[in-house]
């Protein structure tokens, strides 16, 4: 059943307790995660569809969809932009600044690439959510979620690793603290 395929790519058994904001690197690392797991869920979705329509696990998977990546991937997106490059930036020097500024500016690119491509997954979802049978393009979801793989992909291999070596103990706990202030957590 449906559903039962949900509730395992959401919830990943066994898979350990999201960090708190004291580990904002793992905090991050963790989100690729879920964001991972909400892709597969997509590109469920988008097979599901055309044999099962819009029903109440399309509706449903949906709504959870644009609740993620309206709410949590978007505030993801925030820590990196607002938080952690100018952060990373700031700690470089030399080449090292250099070669991060080029990084940074092809993640943000990146950044705008997903919500170009969100927002016409989106529109999609938003019809399926409130139960119209509104085709999903399997084409279109899977360019999202490659684009999105790739990203995080660079982001676990590259970013993290160079956030690591460059932030202190105080650059990491006011990262944490500005990604627990945006989401609203004391």
């Amino acid at each position: 059943m449906p559903t039962s395929r949900v509730e395992i790519v959401n919830t990943r058994p066994g898979r350990a307790p999201a960090p708190d904001f004291s580990q904002p690197l793992e905090a991050l690392k963790a989100c690729h995660e879920r964001i991972r797991a909400q892709c597969d869920t997509l590109r469920e979705l988008a097979k599901h569809l055309p044999a099962h329509g819009c029903d109440a696990w399309a509706q449903e998977s949906a709504s959870n969809l644009l609740r993620y990546f309206d709410g949590a991937a978007r505030h993801h997106e925030e820590d990196e932009e607002h938080d952690l490059f100018p952060r990373m930036i700031a700690a470089a020097a030399g080449q090292a600044a250099e070669r991060i500024a080029l990084l940074v500016g092809r993640l943000e690119r990146e950044h705008r690439d997903m919500a170009e491509d969100w927002s016409m997954l989106r529109d999609a979802l938003e019809r399926i959510a409130y139960g119209e049978n509104a085709p999903l393009d399997e084409l279109e979801v899977s360019r999202f979620c490659e684009l999105y793989r790739a990203h995080m992909a660079v982001e676990d291999a590259d970013v993290i690793p160079l956030a690591a070596a460059l932030l202190d103990d105080n650059a990491l706990a006011a990262l944490g603290q500005a990604m627990a202030a945006r989401r609203g957590v004391r």
